[in-house]
């Protein structure tokens, strides 16, 4: 093992030594907090309560060691952590017949061991990931499939540094004319071997189909020899991002497509109390920003206060969206889009535009039910036009409601759109967006949104 990953596996031992001590001393804060139950303590119950939480440190546990992880399913990890735990402990206190802690305590234990666990599993992958920005702890790859598989793995690797991958290099029987990373190809199967014991590989991402036996059984051998891990990554279209589930029938792997998770009623209920809490919120103390944003626009320049433009919302129909305006009054306002250094843009605009202040005027239209917080941005109808046209997935990101903010746009795709493919990517991730929705994955895109809007995005014009 090279330098680079030689700490690695201690990472999440680590991380999980640490799970135990949270453990421990919210129970002891707890016990000290209620002196009848620190009466009945002994020895055995502290025993069961470590006990109860091994089986779980090993199966959830090896989330630590997932370098691509999302904060939503790290969040809801920690959760399951905890109510497996739950589970255990209770089982075995009962089961002993030791009863008697009252569900009160219960109650108090695991709530507070919810919140710090799940903060303390955040902060860790956080200050994990920032540690590997640094250039330490990475683990280095080879993709063997010199295809549009591989590029488009290698792309959603590099798209986070914290995630700790470094690509050796491709692998292929011969690299294509138009493979667009010919630069990074490194050599023929019949050559991978002696590259990944030179250069220490730590994994290898097998990229090229499943029927090419020879090839399979070629790149397994290599990993099982040299202890190199294996990664099968499917040939699946892009556009055809939902999650899987494997089932299998008899010996046959079979990849199941899960249903939309907003198509449940109990999901679409919380989104929309979600929305109307947190827009109704904001629009009670708007006045504070709407006020002085409105005197500076019209001291700007002539014109009204706010924008407002029919937009393709949820199952393609039209609403009105509002924005404070940015530009001067223009015949070409509902047809030509936005760009870097649009002479029809004010000074404020332009300020308005880098920093989102503009788009918070749509926070009415999140209350009215027209829009989301968080869903595919909405666009121009001028543009639904054109797009449906030429990208066949386009209309798919109409099946829910248009957001203020979208996985899309926390993801670096937002601001103008100069060619087919940054438009085609949008609509990649708001179909990835719509069926991978959960409470938690709004909550990250709303806090990578603040995140992006206080440090200024470069997108953003």
């Amino acid at each position: 093992m090279g330098k680079g990953n030689r700490h690695g596996r201690y990472f999440h031992r680590a991380l999980t030594l640490v799970d135990f001590l949270i453990l421990n001393g919210v129970f002891f804060v707890v016990t000290i907090l209620n002196p009848s139950v620190a009466e009945i303590h002994t020895r055995l119950i502290w025993v069961l309560l470590n006990v109860a939480y091994i089986p779980v440190a090993r199966h959830i546990g090896r989330i630590h060691k997932v370098r691509a992880m999302q904060m939503d399913r790290l969040m809801l990890s920690a959760l399951h952590a905890v109510c497996f735990h739950a589970l255990g402990f209770i089982f075995l206190l009962y089961f002993l017949k030791l009863d008697a802690i009252p569900w009160r305590v219960f109650a108090e234990f695991y709530s507070v061991s919810a919140l710090m666990q799940m903060a303390w599993w955040l902060g860790s992958h956080y200050l994990l990931k920032t540690y590997r920005r640094s250039g330490r702890s990475y683990s280095r790859i080879v993709i063997v499939g010199c295809n549009p598989t591989g590029e488009r793995l290698l792309a959603e690797m590099e798209l986070d540094s914290g995630f700790g991958y470094r690509c050796q290099g491709f692998f292929d029987r011969y690299c294509p004319p138009d493979f667009e990373l010919r630069s990074q190809y490194a050599g023929n199967l019949e050559e991978l071997e002696k590259f990944v014991v030179e250069n220490h590989t730590d994994e290898i991402f097998y990229a090229l189909s499943g029927e090419q036996r020879e090839a399979v059984q070629l790149i397994l051998g290599i990993c099982e020899k040299h202890m190199v891990k294996f990664h099968f990554v499917p040939q699946i279209s892009p556009f055809l991002t939902r999650k899987f589930r494997l089932d299998s029938i008899g010996q046959m792997p079979v990849l199941e497509v899960r249903h939309n998770p907003l198509e449940r009623n109990a999901n679409r209920v919380l989104k929309r109390a979600f929305d109307i809490a947190f827009s109704g919120t904001f629009l009670i103390f708007s006045p504070v920003i709407f006020i002085p944003v409105a005197i500076a626009i019209k001291l700007s320049s002539p014109g009204p206060v706010f924008f407002r433009q029919m937009r393709t919302g949820y199952m393609g129909r039209d609403f009105l969206c509002w924005k404070f305006r940015t530009m001067r009054v223009n015949e070409q306002a509902d047809s030509m889009q936005a760009t870097r250094n649009d002479p029809r843009k004010t000074k404020l605009g332009d300020f308005l535009r880098r920093t989102s202040i503009d788009e918070l005027p749509q926070f009415i239209n999140v209350f009215m039910g027209d829009m989301s917080i968080v869903g595919p941005r909405p666009h121009m109808l001028k543009h639904t036009e054109d797009y449906r046209r030429l990208i066949s997935q386009y209309m798919v990101r109409h099946l829910i409601k248009p957001g203020i903010t979208g996985w899309a746009q926390v993801r670096g795709y937002r601001g103008q759109t100069e060619e087919l493919w940054q438009m085609e990517r949008r609509v990649e991730h708001d179909i990835w967006y719509i069926e991978h929705w959960s409470f938690l994955l709004d909550l990250k895109i709303i806090v990578r949104t603040v995140i992006n809007a206080l440090g200024g995005e470069e997108q953003a014009f």
